[in-house]
């Protein structure tokens, strides 16, 4: 890539950090995240921002559970298998350490998922894992485990408030986005027309996604976005809306993907129509976007370690149950992986064996 345009980037990115710091004290609107600033460099880091505080001082009483050693593990559905190997990971982990598990599935609906938290409280679950179904709709399902003595640990997708779950584990969207970003402007020779599929509205990453990748992108006044398209993080959804671009745009160079699942259906829908030499990339690190990537139908894909995320956070709730703390800070950054052909070979149901 261009050295002055990567060197200006640093720049902007830099700059637009200390904005991020001077104003971190003010409310997070409906759709913004803590992710919105790059974590360091290492693996697993806490977000920086002064509304964070550490798990032990979030509460004024430590929660206890509800009395049973029942793990509630909720999630979006595991057709997708980001949220299947989430679900999988969390049970192996909790029942290794002595719990018994319901793993049940909201949907993407917050008020499946308010029914499920309530059944949590019934069945007095000692701790609630959970990916949820919407940063804002999520926060009276959490207090409600809270008054109900149970605490809540969020992975994947934050909510729109502090200091009511112990935790909120989540992979940094905002460095993997760029990171995977970078490689689809190269792969584009720096210019080009392109086409973003997004993810959920009501998800928080799909907007840090978005503005990450148009970071990067918009630097380059040769690369043209001419379509846009939400396709709900959904598979069918994003071939569907990919057949409809093509009609109006067969020229398209490029693809830049909120997640894996649209990417796989957007590759699909580009061999379909007989096309080829088009740039894909997408979010999550999947199977199958690791079978695109090693048959050239993908550039690439930022890895988000949703095994590692999910066993963290039925660590830290076991922590927390046995201590009263989990001893790190409610929000927490891990930091996502670029796969492309040189390490594609290393990547496994969303484990890196690097």
């Amino acid at each position: 890539m261009n050295q002055f345009k990567k060197l200006a980037a640093s720049i902007l990115t830099l700059t637009m950090i200390g904005g991020m710091f001077a104003g971190c004290a003010s409310s997070p609107a409906a759709n913004s995240s803590s992710q919105a600033a790059p974590a360091p460099a290492a693996s697993e880091t806490p977000a920086s921002s002064a509304a964070v505080e550490p798990a032990s001082s979030a509460a004024a009483k430590a929660l206890t559970g509800g009395g049973s050693k029942i793990v509630y593990i909720i999630t979006p559905s595991h057709s997708n298998p980001f949220f299947k190997t989430e679900a999988e990971a969390a049970s192996k982990k909790a029942k290794e350490l002595g719990y018994e598990v319901k793993a049940v599935s909201h949907d993407d609906d917050a008020t499946k998922q308010s029914e499920l938290f309530d059944n949590a409280i019934a069945d007095k679950a000692a701790a609630i894992i959970c990916d949820n179904a919407g940063a804002d709709a999520t926060v009276a399902a959490v207090k409600k485990a809270k008054d109900a003595n149970i605490p809540t640990f969020l992975i994947d997708r934050e909510i729109n408030q502090s200091g009511v779950a112990i935790s909120q584990i989540v992979a940094n969207n905002y460095q993997g986005a760029k990171a995977i970003a970078e490689k689809f402007v190269d792969a584009m020779g720096e210019k080009g027309k392109y086409a973003e599929l997004l993810g959920k509205e009501s998800d928080t990453n799909a907007g840090v996604r978005s503005k990450a990748f148009h970071e990067i992108i918009d630097q380059y006044p040769d690369m043209k976005m001419v379509a846009q398209q939400t396709a709900n993080w959904e598979q069918t959804e994003a071939y569907q809306k990919m057949e409809t671009i093509l009609q109006s745009h067969p020229d398209i160079k490029g693809v830049v993907c909120g997640n894996d699942t649209m990417a796989v259906g957007a590759a699909a829908a580009i061999k379909a129509a007989g096309l080829k030499n088009i740039a894909i990339i997408g979010v999550d690190g999947s199977d199958e976007a690791a079978a695109q990537i090693k048959a050239g139908y993908m550039v690439g894909t930022a890895l988000q370690q949703a095994a590692k995320i999910s066993e963290m956070a039925v660590q830290q709730a076991d922590d927390y149950l046995k201590k009263g703390s989990t001893g790190k800070d409610e929000k927490q950054l891990v930091d996502c992986i670029v796969i492309t052909k040189d390490n594609v070979s290393k990547l496994k149901s969303f484990v890196y064996n690097g």
